[in-house]
This record gives C-alpha cells, structure tokens and sequence, in this order.
C-alpha cells in the first residue's frame, strides 16, 4: 500500500490530507475523527490551503455585464410620477397650495440664498474627502466622468422639461417651475456621494441626502418651487446618477477597452449638452 500511494503521488503531484475540526465524533467515540475538509496541497508546498474552495471562486458578474437595475429606478421614476400628477391632479395641487400658504402666505420672511450653494456641497465633500485620504469607490479620473455624465442626463432632464411644461413660479417671476433644477442638482451630488462611499460608511450618504433634503425645502421656503417641483427634481438627479453608474463601465469596455488614451467626456458649449471623445497617440 505504501509502494502504491508513493507511486500516485509522484503521478498526480498532489497529496490528500484529512483533519478533524473540532467536531462531534462520528460514533459516539473520543478516538473517532469526521473529515470536515479536504485541502488539496501540491507535493513541492507543505503548507495547506485552508481557503474553502467555495470562497475561492469568483461567481460576480462583471460590471460591464450587469443588466439594467429596474429595482434602482422605482423610487426615483414614483418621485417624477408623483412630480408630474401634481402638475394635474387636484388634490396633489391643493397640496401644493397648502405648503405654499404654511410656509410663504401666513409668515412672509426674507429669502435665503443658501441653496444656491448647498446643492454643489456633496460633489465637492467627495473631492475633499479623496483629499484628505479617505478614498472612495473610484479614481479622480473615473469620478469626474462619472459625475459629469450624471449632470449632463440630469440636466439634460430637467432643462428641456422646463420649457415645456410651462408653469408657473409660485412667486411668478418665471414660466420655469417644474421641475426644479437645484433640487436634481443637489440630490444628484447626494447619490453621487452615497454610491462613492457605500463601501465606507453609510452615513456619508445620509450626509450627503440631507444636505440635498435641505436644498430642496429651501427652494419652497424662498417660494421658488411648488413641492411637486421639488420631489420631480429629487428623482431625476437620483436616476440620473444611477445611470451613469450603470452605463460607464459599459464604455469603460466597449470604447476604452485597449486604449488608455482614450477619453470620453460630457461636454457642455453654448448652451447645449453634447459628448467630446478624445484619443491620445
């Protein structure tokens, strides 16, 4: 038997150890021992691999793979829905009317300008995070596309509904209401940060949201926006980060793939949004 386990030894160039784990006996016995784990180890290397082999296996699908995310999108698309109800429904703009009158009507009070800062807030804590060494989920490169590519579908988004839908201000200056802008700015900022930094902390996110909660009420508090106005912005700057992070690792393979050189990025030239592709030789 000796000779004959020598011999497949030498053939296969593995060895077949078995040890118990701590485990109750097989029959009841002290001096019984249950194989547990079986560690395949190669004849030039005594030292057992005690990794399980199902922990050893990679089964992710890559990113560039992924389907689209419906699920990520529900929120969001019931935020636009309900955006767009209000425009039409009666009760929804009675709602509207409602906040307007509890927060401008009944005590009028001087606007703040806060809002018109806040909304960058979260983009610029990520940046500055990176800075002073907590780094997030991606590269400055890899970031900045991604936070531009969010903006331009936000945007792009929010601006050609501006001047459609054609409502007014609740302050009457303009004919621009809906959706509002700051809010997908902000909350965009705010997914942007949350999906950055997911993997560190959650409350980063729950920082970055509440500044862009905060955007939001301020934008009614200075009675620029009707609420349904607000909660469209909300999801659009969510949906339109989420798609940027679904779509770029998707041209992270099919156009970068190879070429390091290459870049594509989100531009932004009187006054219209475009992609500029540039290629280094």
């Amino acid at each position: 038997m000796t000779k004959m386990a020598t011999v497949l030894t030498l053939c296969i160039g593995v060895c077949l150890s078995a040890k118990s784990q701590d485990s109750l006996p097989l029959n009841g016995s002290e001096d019984s021992e249950v194989i547990k784990e079986i560690s395949i180890t190669p004849v030039s290397s005594r030292l057992h691999d005690t990794i399980p082999f199902r922990h050893r296996l990679d089964w992710t699908i890559p990113e560039y793979k992924k389907p689209f995310p419906v699920q990520q999108f529900i929120v969001p698309a019931a935020m636009v829905a309900y955006g767009f109800a209000g425009l039409n429904v009666k009760g929804l703009k009675s709602i509207n009317s409602g906040i307007k009158e509890e927060i401008w009507t009944e005590s009028p009070h001087r606007p703040m300008h806060a809002d018109n800062y806040l909304m960058y807030v979260p983009a610029l804590a990520v940046y500055g995070l990176n800075a002073a060494g907590i780094h997030g989920a991606h590269n400055f490169k890899d970031r900045t596309i991604l936070l531009l590519m969010s903006q331009l579908f936000t945007q792009t988004a929010v601006f050609s509904l501006k001047g459609q839908s054609h409502i007014l201000r609740p302050d009457g200056s303009a004919y621009n209401s809906f959706p509002s802008g700051h809010t997908a700015t902000a909350f965009a900022n705010a997914e942007f940060m949350r999906l950055e930094y997911k993997d560190v902390s959650p409350w980063y996110g729950v920082a970055g949201y509440a500044v862009a909660t905060a955007t939001g009420m301020l934008r009614m508090y200075n009675n620029k926006h009707w609420f349904n106005d607000v909660v469209a912005g909300a999801g659009f700057g969510i949906a339109g980060t989420r798609l940027a992070y679904w779509l770029y690792p998707k041209l992270q393979h099919s156009i970068f793939k190879g070429s390091p050189g290459t870049v594509l990025m989100p531009s932004y030239q009187n006054g219209s949004f475009g992609l500029s592709f540039a290629k280094a030789l």
